[in-house]
């Protein structure tokens, strides 16, 4: 709790239960939560009117969230008894695919909740492109899309990952909070092994 009586939410969240990531397989959840991690607290009206869903089944959604640990409520916020806030628990989501690779239900959940947010990137990625027309072309200049590849060993793709990981711990650490001058900056990054030809 902050010196002004606010819930910080934890850092993050490592998933290794095949329910927690079937939940979050969900198109809808994953919005929910994504939409109270960047924004900050909703009461379930907002959330629905944002998301365009009926205020029933954002409630039927956020209880999903909150029964593993992804979003608390916060009743502190409420006006009323009838106003129901929501908050989410932790700044991002974490897992180890690898760990599950001998375990055929959590490989699957695993596998079903990482489609789902490739699917959330590829529609966000075309959301932004479909905004540039109303961006100042200087925002847009200073914006990338791109790739890149190289043959590497194992130790040096884990000193690739480690250096993308601490690149973005910086410019977290740096935006977290809103200030003169700033805008919403997203990126996303994937760094994989190519599959064999």
């Amino acid at each position: 709790m902050t010196e002004s009586g606010e819930h910080e939410p934890a850092h993050s969240i490592d998933l290794h239960d095949a329910g927690a990531m079937r939940a979050l397989a969900h198109p809808m959840r994953l919005r929910i939560l994504g939409i109270l991690r960047a924004d900050g607290p909703s009461t379930v009206g907002a959330l629905a009117e944002r998301t365009g869903e009926a205020p029933g089944s954002a409630s039927y959604h956020l209880a999903t969230l909150a029964k593993h640990g992804f979003v608390v409520e916060a009743p502190e916020l409420a006006r009323d008894k009838r106003e129901r806030w929501w908050r989410a628990a932790h700044e991002m989501t974490s897992s180890n695919p690898a760990e599950f690779l001998d375990d055929p239900e959590r490989l699957a959940a695993s596998d079903a909740m990482r489609r789902t947010v490739l699917e959330t990137y590829h529609r966000e990625l075309l959301g932004a492109l479909g905004a540039e027309a109303n961006l100042e072309a200087e925002w847009i200049a200073a914006s990338d899309s791109s790739d890149g590849g190289a043959q590497l060993t194992l130790d040096e793709f884990r000193e690739l990952n480690a250096e993308i990981a601490a690149l973005h711990d910086k410019w977290w650490a740096v935006g977290r909070t809103p200030r003169p001058g700033t805008r919403a900056v997203r990126w996303i990054t994937h760094i994989f092994p190519r599959p064999e030809r």
